[in-house]
């Protein structure tokens, strides 16, 4: 799914031609929403084992899941519903809706069906929509029914699955054993609760992260793989797709994902032939991962596998399988790192980001000492750099195997600081070290670059990073996520205003508005386009921070009026680009154009309360909120005050490079208005302060070092306050 670098580019630049370049024909989006021709009459058995991850199958306690594996394409499944955890009940009910559902209250397993002749019923089925308000239950049990599919499940959950919007199933079983002719369903589900069964007590999944012991996991794990080895061979050609469905306890995890079918090793998730899987792996559009699927990702490829069109309701994609090279035993290891990979992360967030505010208040407490004093003028520059550094090298460290060692977290925060580290010595002691902007043109242009580059290589490095997101957690799979935005917008619009400063020093200023504008239409276009950045809010909140450097680039005026009108402009120009998603297939549409056809019906109101509520909680975040205000409370302090506060580096920063101050207040406009239009709120605007503040002041220390004259308050070089402005 990843796109080449060219191709990514070619989007980005060429506006008005790339949606249609990077739409699939209407004869590929027909093959996956219905299934190609020699397809149509497709079997598919959707064998769901709540709680399975590829660290339980092994050679000698799954002998039967291990060979399954060997015939399959291989992923994660991120089974992330609505709670941060997915209950089996929720895992079902939303194979059902094809949308993440979750049943509300108590949540354990999926209701005991009542026998309807050789069928079952789901009792008080409509309670889900009428009660629950979950009103999209039964989507593909009814789509089924309506073309004429027959329906077989085996266990309650399974029932749940296939059921229609009456609560009926053709065929039921309770339990594997219990079935005679496998071949008499159209498409089957088969619940195997051996594995999660141990974590509900009633009707509640286990509020804690792991109730058994390694031995009795185990256990578990080999009576569900003796139970699908009862039936396995007697499914014939039918296609199988493995999905380990919902978690076993209060930590998320990564489940086990695996097709064996027709197309299954081809790279085509749709395909005829009769590939084996056996160097395949499992991805979808939904994620724009090879590797990675989600839960509404199986009512989608059931549909697509029996030739059923996909109703609206359903927002998961068909899979696709795509060849890899190595052996069985590499494959799941390397979705086994994954899960590592991404549960570090989860568990590590709250402890990096405590620890950046920590350096962060400690920093300015003490560069407001000893600048006071001008003492120690190279130690607290050579600190600035290194905190600007710490961003990037987030993303820098997953170019390194660091989920593969033996302590993960201890080897990530290692590396994170001795990447932070190279960056700040080679910023501080190349040759651009003499000038006044050289080091923070070094760790402005590194970030933009690496950020810029992630984008048009399929964000591999933003995918569980400390500033990025994990499918662990399952807000996001790709794209720019907010914090991302922050340190972009704040890099770009830093390194432009800094070659900006040279044009405007050589008489050149029309140039350099031009590169600003330019460089940072290119930047915020990759952060807004569809399937690249797709990132809704970044758009808003970029268009006026560029903007407002160009304007003072080009020395004229900002006012209220103007900002207000700038930021109008960014909605009209994201709502713009959501269209032009919109018009594409659904199935190739994102969240962009989802909101779109949202406005269009009138549903778009609880994704707005809902992202509104998650951005006033941000704050009163004990992490975030202390960097806003350390850092704001020491540039305005610094601006007003400037030879009491800082020896005058802010305002002798500008004087020798008064563009710089250009970049600054444009950075901090993208950060206070992406505060308030994403829903991560005053993260967008720390790690804006975090990346741009400290750079700015490491400038005014150099300038300070050359031995500038410390300006008085009021000067007529001294630049206004930001909320001047």
């Amino acid at each position: 799914m990843r796109g080449t670098w060219v191709k990514r580019a070619v989007v980005a630049v060429v506006f008005g031609v790339s949606v249609v370049a990077s739409a699939p024909s209407a004869a590929a989006v027909a093959g996956l929403a219905t299934g190609a021709a020699t397809a149509a009459g497709e079997r598919i058995v959707l064998v769901g084992i709540p709680g399975l991850m590829w660290s339980d199958v092994t050679p000698a306690d799954t002998p039967n899941l291990w060979r399954l594996a060997g015939e399959s394409a291989l992923g994660s499944l991120s089974v992330r519903a609505v709670r941060k955890d997915t209950c089996p009940y929720d895992a079902w009910l939303t194979v059902s809706a094809g949308v993440r559902s979750a049943v509300g209250g108590a949540c354990g397993m999926a209701p005991t069906p009542e026998a309807d002749g050789e069928g079952a019923v789901v009792p008080e089925f409509s309670w889900l929509w009428e009660v629950r308000e979950q009103d999209d239950a039964g989507t593909l049990g009814q789509a089924l029914h309506a073309a004429g599919r027959t329906t077989m499940a085996v266990g309650p959950g399974a029932a749940l699955a296939l059921a229609d919007r009456e609560g009926r199933v053709d065929l039921y079983a309770p339990s594997p054993a219990e079935v005679t002719q496998w071949s008499r369903g159209d498409v089957v589900a088969v619940e195997i609760p051996d594995l999660v069964a141990p974590y509900v007590s009633g009707d509640r999944l286990s509020e804690v992260p792991e109730l058994l012991s390694a031995g009795a996991r185990r256990a578990a794990a080999r009576a569900a793989d003796a139970k699908l080895g009862s039936f396995l061979p007697r499914l014939g050609s039918a296609t199988v797709l493995v999905a380990g469905l919902s978690d076993h306890g209060s930590v998320p995890h990564l489940r086990t994902a695996m097709l064996r079918g027709p197309g299954s090793g081809t790279g085509s998730g749709t395909g005829s032939g009769p590939g084996t899987g056996a160097a395949g792996t499992l991805g979808a559009r939904s994620t724009h991962r090879d590797d990675m699927v989600i839960v509404p990702d199986l009512t989608a490829t059931i549909l697509a596998r029996t030739g059923v069109a996909a109703p609206p309701a359903v927002v998961g994609v068909p899979v696709d399988t795509h060849p890899t090279g190595g052996n069985l035993n590499e494959r799941v290891e390397a979705l086994r790192t994954a899960d590592v990979a991404g549960q570090t992360i989860r568990d590590a967030t709250g402890v990096f980001f405590t620890t950046l505010a920590v350096l962060q208040v400690v920093f300015y407490i003490t560069a407001f000492l000893l600048l006071r004093r001008r003492d120690g003028l190279p130690a607290v520059r050579a600190a600035a750099v290194a905190l600007a550094s710490i961003p990037v090298s987030t993303y820098l460290v997953n170019l390194t195997p660091w989920a593969r060692a033996a302590q993960p977290a201890v080897t990530l925060f290692v590396s994170i600081a001795a990447i932070a580290v190279a960056l700040t010595v080679a910023a501080l002691a190349g040759p651009w070290r003499r000038g006044v902007l050289g080091p923070l043109t070094v760790i402005a242009a590194v970030t933009a670059a690496v950020l810029l580059g992630d984008l048009l290589t399929g964000t591999p490095l933003q995918l569980n990073s400390l500033m990025g997101y994990t499918g662990v957690v399952g807000a996001r799979y790709y794209g720019l996520g907010n914090i991302p935005f922050a340190l972009l917008a704040t890099a770009v619009l830093l390194v432009t205003t800094a070659a900006a400063d040279r044009l405007v020093r050589a008489g050149r200023k029309a140039l350099a508005v031009a590169l600003v504008a330019a460089l940072g239409a290119f930047a915020m276009l990759l952060d807004g386009w569809p399937g690249v950045g797709s990132d809704f809010g970044g758009v808003i909140a970029f268009v006026p921070g560029i903007a407002v450097t160009a304007l003072i680039v080009a020395g004229r005026r900002v006012s209220i009026v103007k900002l207000g009108a700038f930021c109008a402009a960014g909605g009209v120009l994201v709502m713009a680009i959501a269209y032009l998603d919109y018009l594409r297939p659904p199935a190739s549409q994102t969240h962009l154009g989802r909101f779109v056809g949202q406005v269009a019906d009138g549903t778009f109101l609880p994704v707005i309360s809902r992202k509104l509520g998650a951005m006033l909680s941000t704050l009163l975040s004990p992490n975030l909120m202390p960097v806003v205000l350390a850092a704001f409370a020491f540039l305005v302090f610094a601006l007003l005050r400037p030879g009491a506060a800082s020896a005058g580096v802010l305002p002798i920063a500008f004087e020798r490079a008064p563009m710089l101050r250009a970049g600054l207040l444009g950075a901090l406009v993208s950060g206070l208005v992406g505060m308030l239009v994403n829903d991560s709120g005053a993260a967008v605007l720390s790690m804006a302060l975090a990346l741009a503040v400290p750079l700015v002041l490491s400038a005014g220390i150099r300038a300070l070092q050359h031995g500038e004259p410390v300006p008085a308050a009021g000067y007529p070089g001294t630049p206004p306050s930001p909320a001047a402005a």
